[in-house]
């Protein structure tokens, strides 16, 4: 894989960044910078190779990456590069979830892309291994690498490990065993509050549910977004599916680092990659693994970045000729370690691809096609239980629907399994955001039968578009996630399930229809129709507008003013840069 140097410098992406910052007399104060580093001349002939690191000690996501990012800047030394790590920053979701702190979650994303792009673009680096492990911080990193268009390789920090009720690892092996993650945690608030988790066992799920380093275990937005960057082919074959502390996610590193030099041989860059056709190879393994809806969000934001063209409708089209295939959580049974054990996703984009639901022919980082990474792919294991054949399908179409009509216009996005139904009517039950509805959820207020409308979340109104977490697992907990449905013009955490809809646009604080919900309205949610409605008159629909005033932003200074002066709608990705 590793070029020879005289294929490295005969590229012309060979130090093509790096030499207009370092080259030259007149270029001196530059390198007596980097001496100060403890470079050699050498080193200042050889290609430049920036490792983003999102490490920090504020998740269990990330707390392991400033290893990984030592691997990787191994690795591209190794191969003939001078590596330089660097920073960038993180939020944790899990712990800020229902708070004000996680309106700051959305807004990372941005950060983290501007910041990646910032040092890059400054330091005249001439290619990018950038490292991510949880939800905002992937999306960020591949916004950066598509603005920058640099050779570049995403490595996921990988997954955890399930947590077990009695003895804190568990082993995945044994099916016996009572398997935790954060969703376990967030579910059992609400079967605590409904008198059917104990005060010793809540405190045990919550000791026992994070055994570690590592992205939150099921098929929630972290391992989505992976798996979609894996897919896109912006990651070596087998990351997004290895374990956050093995053997494997090191040597995915090291061989990272010097795969960037290879895409500097061939002067192949993100947008080489980046297609049209790479992103609908995205959306089809999102939808086979049965993964979050956030990756609507996340995808249509990297697509932006990379001028490809994509809107929410592709997942719809997309949606109806691939099906459901992994039983993975929070719908399924299984975690992203368990299917790590028998392949991880290779097998599965392998079925994909000889059905026809891949194209074959898109670039990757390896310098390969998918065709050609997955020609020597073996197949799953007999007998295994987490991937079904394409001919039993645990649902016929895509679990992901994209919702129209009179409540959200520009449309909605839902994650519907099947197996809370297809459709579902109820009466409205109001709140001006989350912390008032997980209220209501957890002191027997909510009944079954209830629409709860969490409004006022949106990108704008927020701001942020936070994420529900917090009360779709306490409608479960509860034992209400058939009888209770959720709409909201804020989104979702990948571990949310149940008849929820979310991403509701326009949003409230821009006068869309969620704004004039009353208590006591009928709504009906229809997947199989693709239709959320609001059971109003068109005549009392207007007098509500017409009375309906434009709220004042909550926040006038700052970054989340600076974010809400600048985000598009969720229908388009929540960018910040669109009208530049």
């Amino acid at each position: 894989m590793n070029p020879t140097p005289e294929e490295l410098n005969q590229s012309p992406a060979h130090r093509k960044w790096s030499r207009i910052v370092i080259d030259g007399a007149d270029r001196a104060a530059s390198r007596a910078m980097y001496h100060a580093l403890g470079w050699t001349s050498e080193d200042f002939q050889k290609s430049q190779i920036a490792i983003a690191s999102t490490w920090n000690m504020v998740t269990p996501c990330n707390m392991h990456i400033d290893k990984l990012a030592e691997e990787a800047a191994r690795g591209a030394n190794e191969a003939g590069a001078k590596a330089v790590v660097f920073n960038t920053i993180g939020i944790s979701d899990g712990i800020s979830m229902g708070t004000e702190g996680m309106k700051y979650s959305l807004v990372s994303r941005e950060v983290i892309a501007d910041s990646i792009e910032c040092v890059v673009g400054c330091e005249g680096f001439d290619g990018v291994v950038a490292i991510g492990g949880c939800d905002k911080n992937m999306p960020g990193c591949m916004i950066a690498l598509a603005r920058l268009n640099r050779p570049a390789v995403f490595v996921y920090g990988g997954t955890i490990l399930p947590g077990c009720f009695t003895t804190g690892a568990c082993d995945l092996d044994d099916p016996t065993q009572k398997k935790l993650d954060i969703v376990s945690v967030f579910e059992a608030v609400g079967g605590h509050a409904a008198g059917n988790v104990s005060d010793d066992e809540l405190r045990e799920v919550e000791e026992k549910a994070i055994p570690g380093p590592g992205s939150c275990g099921g098929m929630y937005t972290a391992n989505t977004m992976a798996s979609a960057i894996e897919a896109i082919g912006m990651s070596l074959p087998g990351s997004s599916s290895q374990i956050a502390v093995s053997p494997a996610k090191k040597m995915d590193c090291e061989h990272s680092g010097a795969a960037v030099l290879n895409l500097i041989a061939k002067n192949i860059c993100p947008r080489d990659i980046m297609t049209r056709r790479a992103f609908e190879n995205a959306i089809t393994v999102v939808i086979a693994l049965g993964g979050s809806t956030n990756a609507i969000l996340h995808l249509l934001a990297m697509a932006h970045a990379a001028e490809v063209e994509l809107s929410i409708d592709d997942f719809t089209e997309i949606g109806k000729r691939v099906p459901v295939l992994a039983d993975l959580k929070p719908s399924g049974k299984y975690s992203m370690a368990e299917l790590s054990r028998i392949g991880g996703i290779q097998p599965l984009m392998k079925r994909l691809l000889e059905a026809g639901l891949l194209h074959g022919d898109c670039l990757t980082v390896t310098g390969k096609t998918v065709a050609e990474n997955l020609a020597d792919v073996e197949d799953y294991p007999e007998k295994q239980e987490i991937v079904r054949p394409l001919s039993d399908p645990i649902k016929a179409e895509s679990h992901l629907v994209i919702f129209y009509g009179n409540l959200a216009p520009t449309g909605a996005v839902g994650k519907i399994s099947g197996k809370e139904g297809l459709s579902f009517t109820g009466n409205a039950r109001v709140f001006e955001g989350e912390e008032l509805c997980l209220q209501a959820i957890l002191d027997g207020t909510v009944v079954a039968g209830d629409v709860l409308v969490i409004r006022s979340e949106g990108p704008k109104g927020a701001p942020g578009m936070r994420e529900m977490l917090s009360p779709t697992s306490a409608v479960m907990g509860k034992g209400l996630g058939k009888s209770v449905a959720l709409i909201t013009d804020g989104r979702f955490s990948g571990g949310s399930h149940g008849f929820v809809v979310g991403h509701i646009t326009p949003e409230a604080f821009e006068g869309g229809p969620i704004a004039i919900i009353r208590n006591g309205d009928e709504i009906t949610i229809d997947a199989r129709t693709r239709e959320i409605s609001l059971h109003i008159s068109d005549q009392e629909m207007e007098r509500r507008f017409a009375q309906w005033e434009k709220p004042q932003p909550r926040y006038r200074r700052g970054l989340l003013a600076k974010y809400a002066a600048h985000v598009t709608s969720a229908s388009k990705g929540a960018v910040t840069d669109a009208g530049l």
